[in-house]
């Protein structure tokens, strides 16, 4: 089953975090996903610029609108996203455990319902016919 870890933390201050921090925690994730890729679960892995880099793009009111920056003013930004191949929940959430973001901010480990990694639609639980 394919389970999405999205990685949640409040955005960092330029130069707040020290160059060796930085370091370490660029170790940190590159061990991480060794283990991922060795144990044959990741799908992908994708961590994202600061919120301030996005632009936000809605259709709600009839006609396009385009926004600068996040959509909603948050405390903590969507920082990465994972994608995980597991067999249940338990697998999953025993991986976000061992993601080094859970020391600094929460991962979030939602099921996903549909994939189109394939280029087609479909469940990600259930053969492709």
């Amino acid at each position: 089953m394919l389970y999405a870890m999205l990685l949640h933390n409040r955005e960092p201050e330029p130069g707040e975090i020290p160059d060796e921090g930085m370091a370490e925690m660029q170790e940190a994730f590159g061990a991480y996903l060794s283990a991922l890729k060795s144990a044959g679960v990741l799908q992908a892995a994708e961590i994202l610029e600061g919120s301030t880099a996005s632009t936000t793009v809605t259709r709600r009111s009839g006609s396009l609108e385009i926004q600068d920056g996040p959509f909603a003013e948050t405390k903590e930004a969507l920082a990465g996203v994972f994608v995980l191949e597991v067999p249940d929940l338990d697998a999953a959430i025993g991986w976000a455990e061992k993601c080094p973001a859970a020391t600094y901010g929460s991962i979030e480990v939602r099921p996903v319902a549909i994939t189109g990694s394939s280029g087609t639609w479909s469940r990600p639980d259930c053969p492709q016919r």
